[in-house]
């Protein structure tokens, strides 16, 4: 064996040993151990898939549902005044809504604007004339306004549309005793008070009436 043949030996067996020692060491990368995700979990899927993430975007109100929802917590705040800007501003997106017709009744009546409210309701009827409590509301007004005949009008049409719901029959009863026409307020009492016996004023009404 020639002095460079032995050389060669030599270093073959030199690489071998490094191999196997680094093979054997455990120091070497090992696939699916030593990566890790430094994501949150909610990004997960999200760098090249946005539509894949796990986070729920933020639902936003239309202009139309934030108008409403201001002039519910303005009535909750109890300031009339700001919830009738925000109604007629959300009627003029929706003239048609029954839903803020009432609203906007309501708010109306609560600021003794009579006429106003007056012409939502007749508004809702317009709409939908089976709507039993757009007819007793309206009634309510016509009835503060002087118009007795429309009030009865729209009273017993109310009871029509839903026999079984007292405050029908009870404003229905109120607006009979104020033109005096006791007889007949008495029996709304009566309905009134069998319908839900804790209409105390019903009661109350009905003891008068018989004394």
């Amino acid at each position: 064996m020639t002095l460079f043949q032995l050389f060669l030996l030599i270093l073959a067996g030199v690489i071998f040993y490094l191999f196997f020692k680094q093979l054997f060491s455990g120091e070497h990368p090992k696939r699916g151990v030593d990566f890790e995700a430094n994501l949150p979990d909610e990004q997960i899927g999200g760098i090249n898939r946005p539509d894949k993430t796990f986070s729920k975007p933020e639902v936003q109100l239309t202009r139309f549902e934030h108008l409403v929802q201001m002039a519910d917590d303005a009535v909750a705040d109890g300031d009339m005044l700001e919830a009738s800007k925000a109604l007629q501003s959300a009627l003029i997106l929706e003239p048609d809504n029954i839903d803020v017709l009432q609203r906007h009744g309501y708010v109306m009546m609560q600021i003794d604007n009579l006429e106003d409210a007056k012409e939502s309701f007749e508004k809702i009827i317009s709409l939908d004339v089976n709507d039993d409590s757009a007819h007793d509301s309206l009634a309510n007004i016509l009835h503060k306004l002087g118009d007795e005949e429309g009030a009865l009008k729209h009273h017993a049409l109310s009871v029509e549309l839903d026999s079984e719901y007292a405050p029908h029959h009870f404003n229905y009863a109120n607006t009979l005793f104020d033109i005096g026409r006791k007889e007949e307020a008495l029996l709304e009492y009566i309905k009134a008070y069998e319908l839900d016996s804790s209409l105390d004023e019903a009661k109350k009404m009905i003891n008068e009436l018989k004394a």
